[in-house]
């Protein structure tokens, strides 16, 4: 392995160059291992959201490969794009649950209106730019009036287009879209399986065994049947279908046979027909969505029902109808941070390894997202990986307990947020903030003045660099470093240093930097100028704009 190259970028940060980004130099890695002329591995290394690794691939040119990924158009929209305000709504704000049975009837979703406008305005006076809707969560209840199924909004009371709703009112406040549509389905459920499943649960009951939630929320609605047509999991036959699938009486069939709206052939069992007729739905009506969530959650699994997806179709279809849009634990998208409390690692790579082609399955990683270490060198190292690709961390947490609105919960406190904040955006991560309406179709006010006073704190701390305000020296306890991340990730350790008192002292160290990281200092620092010193990298290093900030009110 070539050793680690060792660069000092110095980034004065004097009045005179206050806010030029600066790029660092450094020595290309050590000398490489010559591959015979004519293979795979003789070519040179050229930038790419993905890459294999071939199996003549010596440690040194994994290493430039992964130094050399870098995001797709889509991908760097989308992580300048830091915060994304999820909205958890649906027929669990009605029933008071978390996760739903798929029994339920369509007219317990009822809220008195949808003010989709106030949503808006409480998520943008928190500062997000994107905002993601829950089309349909796990229990397979759908938020428009979908061809494909009848458990939806369809016979709701006032059967209201919530995506709709949402969709208009996102783009009228200038925000980027994101649609989440759960692959599991419990609505879906095959009824006679779903019937001897609830008289196993009756059996744990009695016998005193624990139940799961999914389990306890099936005993619940035990004696109603799944509300959709047992397509999840039946062990229907793989054929060829047509997608859209064009139901009778369908207002898109001139379109289609006029090639207006494109069609695709697929073979697949009659779910995967569902989920993707549903997608097809979704992209064609409602676009342009940035972010497709894929929840990879399936409850029933442990209770001997499954359903084989065939992902590949999707992330095919879903390219062709929107190229740029970003799939969570798509290919070339984005990752599950490993936890749902909204903080990224100290450590964290937006290059990760793969074993199996990530355009394949969902999410992919070799190891758990949970893992500590997600894309070090000994990751990129390990003899089973086969992939690299640009897969950066989303990072989601709940501003209240739970993802659906509860009466009695409250929301976190605008220092919960900001701490928060610095440990996503703050570590090369996106926030994904969770913040559910309530039966009547806002947002709480609780909600509403936490999300304000935090987007406030926000924009006082970080909208503008200390250097603007006046002639050094700089008083400050926050410092933003970042990279430029169109050549890619590179910087693996590096130091922040300041002039103090005419004498150089190093005042904050780290590891990763990516798009941006936030390094809090335990009391202010006033220097006259500031330096970053980047101690390891894979490549070059390419820095972006390095700015100082105070937390504190002067």
């Amino acid at each position: 392995m070539a050793r680690r190259t060792r660069v000092l970028s110095a980034l004065a940060l004097a009045a005179a160059a206050a806010l030029v980004p600066v790029q660092a130099t450094a020595q290309q890695p050590a000398h490489q291992r010559q591959a015979p002329p004519g293979t795979p591995c003789s070519a040179p290394v050229k930038p790419a959201s993905q890459m294999t690794v071939e199996s003549c691939d010596s440690p040194d040119r994994i290493i430039e490969k992964a130094a050399n990924i870098v995001p797709t158009p889509g991908q760097l929209a989308w992580q300048q794009r830091e915060v994304t305000a999820f909205t958890h709504f649906g027929m669990n704000t009605f029933t008071d649950r978390e996760w739903g049975s798929g029994t339920e009837d369509e007219k317990l979703f009822a809220p008195k209106a949808i003010d989709a406008d106030q949503w808006m305005r409480a998520y943008k006076a928190a500062g997000v730019e994107q905002v993601m809707l829950t089309a349909k969560h796990h229990d397979g209840f759908v938020l428009y009036p979908s061809r494909y199924t009848d458990h939806s909004v369809a016979l709701s009371p006032g059967s209201p287009d919530v995506v709709a709703a949402y969709v208009k009112a996102a783009r009228k406040a200038g925000l980027k879209v994101g649609l989440y549509l759960s692959p599991s389905d419990g609505a879906e459920l095959p009824h006679a399986w779903h019937a001897q499943w609830v008289d196993t649960i009756r059996e744990k009951q009695a016998e005193g065994k624990p139940l799961s939630l999914p389990e306890r929320m099936a005993l619940e609605d035990g004696d109603r049947a799944p509300a959709g047509e047992g397509r999840f999991g039946n062990g229907s036959p793989v054929t060829e279908r047509t997608i859209p699938t064009l139901v009778p009486g369908d207002d898109r069939a001139a379109a289609v046979r006029s090639g207006e709206l494109p069609t695709f052939r697929v073979k697949a069992d009659d779910y995967d027909t569902y989920y993707l007729n549903q997608l097809y739905e979704l992209f064609t009506q409602y676009g342009p969505i940035e972010e497709l969530w894929l929840d990879g959650a399936n409850p029933w699994s442990g209770s001997g029902i499954t359903q084989k997806y065939d992902v590949k179709q999707w992330f095919d279809m879903v390219k062709a109808l929107s190229p740029n849009t970003v799939v969570f634990q798509g290919p070339q998208g984005v990752r599950w941070v490993g936890n749902e409390s909204g903080t990224a690692r100290e450590t964290e790579w937006s290059v990760t390894p793969h074993t199996t082609d990530p355009w394949t399955g969902l999410g992919s990683l070799p190891n758990d997202s949970t893992d500590l270490d997600i894309g070090s060198r000994a990751k990129l190292l390990d003899p089973s990986v086969n992939y690299l690709q640009w897969y950066p961390a989303e990072a989601d947490v709940s501003i209240r307990p739970g993802w659906f609105h509860h009466p009695d919960q409250k929301p976190k406190t605008p220092a919960q947020l900001m701490n928060l904040y610095e440990k996503s955006v703050g570590r090369n991560a996106s926030l994904l903030l969770n913040v559910p309406p309530d039966k009547d179709g806002r947002i709480d006010d609780a909600d509403v003045a936490a999300l304000t006073a935090f987007g406030s704190d926000v924009r006082r701390i970080y909208s503008t660099d200390v250097r603007r305000q006046g002639p050094a020296p700089y008083t400050f306890d926050r410092i933003a470093v970042r990279e430029d991340i169109r050549h890619g990730q590179r910087v693996e350790k590096f130091a922040v240093e300041a002039r103090v008192g005419g004498s150089w002292q190093r005042i904050a160290e780290g590891t990763t930097i990516g798009h941006q990281r936030i390094l809090s200092l335990a009391t202010p620092v006033t220097a006259t100028s500031v330096r970053v010193r980047v101690l390891e990298s894979r490549a070059t290093p390419h820095l972006g704009a390095t700015t100082l900030h105070l937390s504190t009110t002067p």
